[in-house]
């Protein structure tokens, strides 16, 4: 069986070699790069499951590399920021990282954090058994894993895939804050209801017009968010 596999990107040759013992202690593959050009060759060569991306490199910074690493690629990153670095936090989650870690983190919580990317990129039978829902302007193809607004595909990244998927798979039933932070992000984000704030505003711009009066996710303040079912 194919272990998982994480590329981890770092200049630091103290954190990569310290990430690289207590990753593969914990049964994962680990690839390493030096810096952002070398990140983006690995990436394409090896193929990893995951990226753990430090943002202070040199040559390519983490940014310019998950900039050009979501051209070609969907794979799941967690980002290394220093801590305060709510700029570069930000800027991260909206070029497509799909969590965050502040420097110094525990590696145990990086670890969590990599089994709960891992557990929701794995297909739930409800994936597979649901086909095709149409809403308005929205059509969700879940055979093919594409998304059309008015005819016009539009790129999810597998974060918001994940969400969305949720959501529809339980049209017409409020999904609860903690519900949906356990379902995508793993029970140990059941609180975190910022980041599912984010993720649904994301989600937001690129299925509805107008993101500021939802007509596809609907809000329940203070409670969660609804998809209501198609009429036949």
């Amino acid at each position: 069986m194919k272990r998982f596999r994480i590329l981890v990107v770092d200049d630091e040759e103290r954190i990569v070699h310290f990430l690289t013992t207590k990753l593969k202690a914990s049964g994962f593959e680990v690839l390493t790069a030096g810096d952002g050009v070398k990140g983006l060759e690995q990436a394409q060569a090896q193929e990893p499951d995951l990226i753990v991306l430090d943002l202070l490199m040199p040559k390519m910074n983490g940014l310019e590399m998950l900039q050009e690493l979501r051209s070609f690629s969907r794979v799941p990153v967690i980002i290394l920021t220093a801590k305060g670095a709510d700029a570069d936090r930000i800027k991260g989650l909206q070029l497509g990282a799909d969590d965050y870690l502040p420097k110094p983190f525990n590696p145990d919580e990086l670890v969590a954090r990599i089994e709960a990317i891992r557990r929701r990129i794995q297909p739930t039978q409800k994936d597979k058994d649901a086909e095709l829902f149409r809403l308005g302007d929205v059509t969700i193809d879940f055979s093919k894993r594409q998304v059309l607004v008015g005819g016009e595909s539009k790129y999810l990244t597998r974060t918001e895939w994940l969400l969305l998927s949720q959501l529809v798979n339980n049209a017409g039933r409020l999904m609860l804050y903690e519900e949906l932070l356990t379902r995508v992000w793993g029970p140990e984000y059941r609180d975190d209801i910022q980041i599912l704030r984010t993720w649904l505003s994301r989600l937001r711009h690129k299925l509805q017009s107008d993101p500021q009066s939802p007509q596809l996710i609907r809000t329940i303040s203070k409670t969660g968010y609804i998809i209501d079912r198609p009429r036949d």
